[in-house]
């Protein structure tokens, strides 16, 4: 058995113990205690804090969320890092609300009962939670999927929310040479067992909060996007909500009635449909799409976004884009909402 040390986390006073086997921030998510993260593989920023007191180890992580200089003076990523004695740690990011918040890390086991292609390259996957029979998530929030027959993982955000318990939704793009996505064509089946671990990530509807909401999508990042919308309206949330979703084609435009008609029960909702490229005919004459890049189209659309709070999913550009553009409207940071996946997660 590994031996067992104490962290406390300033400056929110919150302590927590940890093993010598485990990482700092999979401790935290087996408490239940939410803290920021982003791809938990030691590639982006999100989880960097600050050790005050401690002896720890970080592993093996990129030098662009964490260089040698901050190394030196004490800087970590939690997700890669260890603890060997007790640990005073300072959080450089955190959302008080959602410290003492968040959902414990379930491992569940599911059974496949749909596989449907939504487009050309989208396959909405649902699972079935059979062992336990409920997979407790926010929406917004995302799970890792174990690839069948290894011990990989991929990353994908759930569509779906806790009014449907029985079933979980995602929408996964099928990328070429995609481990997971190369089995949605040929590997995965209907009745097939498939290992969920979640749920995780920190784009999840803040309650009490009054802005407006804007959401920025585009491919397979649908999903997390339509699970707060679903949420929203579902709740009878009145929050204006304005959706943009980015699509290549027409064609690869896919849930417009279902998004229409969740707009049905929101106060003031919008859905815009955005195509880079608009020569190919829509499969529906019903659609009706603004042509240009989602982002372009959103600067054109929103010119008060800095009063919005602004959740964001997609292709690593897409989030991109939209990130120059939020910085050069001033919209503050605190009210961006996005979660960093590194490439191995869009497989």
């Amino acid at each position: 058995m590994a031996d067992t040390h104490r962290i406390t986390f300033e400056p929110v006073d919150i302590e927590m113990d940890v093993r010598e086997d485990e990482h700092i921030l999979d401790a935290a998510f087996r408490q239940g205690i939410h803290l920021m993260h982003g791809c938990r593989e030691g590639r982006c920023s999100a989880c960097k804090s600050f050790v005050l007191d401690g002896d720890i180890q970080m592993e093996n992580h990129s030098t662009f969320a964490c260089n040698e200089a901050e190394v030196d003076e004490g800087f970590v990523l939690l997700c890669r890092t260890k603890a060997y004695s007790d640990c005073t740690i300072e959080l450089l990011n955190f959302d008080e609300d959602e410290l003492l918040g968040g959902i414990p890390i379930q491992n569940v086991t599911t059974r496949v009962i749909a596989l449907e292609p939504v487009t050309d390259d989208i396959v909405a996957l649902r699972l079935e939670p059979i062992d336990p029979s409920v997979f407790e998530f926010k929406p917004g929030q995302y799970a890792d999927l174990r690839i069948p027959g290894t011990d990989e993982h991929r990353s994908f955000s759930m569509a779906s929310t806790q009014s449907t318990p029985n079933q979980v939704e995602f929408l996964i793009k099928k990328y070429p040479g995609g481990k997971f996505a190369t089995l949605l064509d040929d590997g995965i089946s209907m009745g097939d067992e498939i290992a969920l671990t979640g749920p995780y990530g920190s784009s999840t509807l803040k309650d009490g909060h009054v802005l407006p909401v804007v959401c920025i999508g585009g491919g397979a990042g649908m999903a997390p996007i339509l699970s707060l919308v679903r949420h929203m309206s579902e709740s009878g949330n009145t929050r204006p909500v304005h959706f943009y979703y980015g699509a290549r084609t027409p064609n690869d435009l896919f849930y417009i009635d279902e998004i229409n008609a969740i707009g049905n029960g929101l106060v003031d909702f919008t859905f815009v449909a955005c195509v880079s490229d608009s020569t190919s005919a829509p499969t529906s004459g019903s659609i009706s799409v603004r042509e240009g890049n989602v982002t372009d189209v959103v600067k054109q659309l929103e010119p008060n976004i800095a009063k919005a709070e602004v959740y964001l999913c997609g292709p690593p550009p897409m989030v991109d884009a939209a990130l120059t553009l939020l910085d050069l409207c001033g919209t503050p940071t605190d009210q961006i909402f996005y979660d960093k996946f590194t490439s191995p997660a869009f497989d």
